[in-house]
């Protein structure tokens, strides 16, 4: 896949020396990486490789014990994760995170009220604030003849896109996806990963994504990052990933590298 314009410029995200133990398991150990603007790079490895480990500290939700996280060059170290939204990263989550009771707009709507810091107005205005910017945002994900609808009754691949509408409520410059196509029918899965890489490149966004299916991995990253037991094994374009004999080992027996991985 064809690297996005831009790249060669600071990254959006880099990383250094990240760790974190719990008790006496180094969780995360000594792990770095960057991301740039409009580049989508992956982050595989087996169940209890430290995947969601690294992705709460680099949201905020956990401190890490040793090592950097810079943000454009501003470090978010220690910062809560409300902090850190504000500060332009967005977050999608293996289990979708929406309002059911609401609708696919007012989801929408709540992260824009958000972002504008406008949470004292949300009563009784809520449903008169941010209309069009919300319809610009499904308009975006395919998603604006859906508006009115509940969360409540959508398919689950709608509802990803709900989701991702609501992620780029902040104008992220950093989009973290955790699993973002867990759940999905292939096609489905195809479809959300092109929507998102289109989205990273037309708006500069620098994504990093964790995901367990191979074929979207390979099929849609610019380049993929391998952690096993906290530690980085492997770090390349996909090909170059795919023939590691270390990667190739870790995922021996799960057909991992070359289809689907329940």
């Amino acid at each position: 896949m064809a690297k996005a314009d831009g790249m060669s410029a600071a990254p959006v995200l880099e990383v250094r020396g990240l760790s974190k133990a719990f008790g006496g398991v180094r969780a995360v150990d000594d792990v770095h990486f960057a991301v740039s603007s409009g580049e989508l790079l992956a982050m595989i490895g087996p169940n209890g490789a430290g995947k969601s480990t690294c992705f709460n500290m680099l949201n905020g939700q956990l401190r890490p014990d040793a090592g950097t996280v810079m943000l454009e060059r501003r470090s978010i170290v220690g910062l809560p994760p409300r902090q850190i939204w504000r500060l332009g990263v967005g977050r999608t989550f293996q289990i979708t995170a929406t309002f059911v009771s609401m609708t696919v707009r007012e989801n929408v709507q709540m992260a824009l009220i958000s972002h504008h810091r406008r949470l004292g107005s949300l009563l009784p205005r809520a449903s008169s604030l941010h209309v069009a910017e919300a319809d610009a945002l499904l308009e975006r994900v395919a998603m604006r003849d859906q508006a009115e609808r509940v969360c409540g009754v959508l398919a689950y691949g709608d509802l990803k896109r709900v989701e991702l509408a609501v992620a780029l409520a902040n104008e992220p410059r950093l989009l973290l996806m955790d699993e973002p196509t867990a759940g999905m029918a292939p096609k489905e899965r195809i479809q959300l990963m092109e929507l998102t890489a289109r989205l990273a490149r037309e708006r500069g966004i620098a994504v990093l994504f964790t995901e367990h299916d191979m074929d979207v991995v390979f099929g849609h990253a610019d380049r993929v990052i391998v952690l096993d037991r906290g530690r980085l094994i492997a770090e390349g374009t996909p090909a170059e990933v795919r023939a590691d004999p270390q990667v190739q080992a870790v995922y021996l027996g799960t057909g991992a590298m070359y289809g689907h991985d329940a």
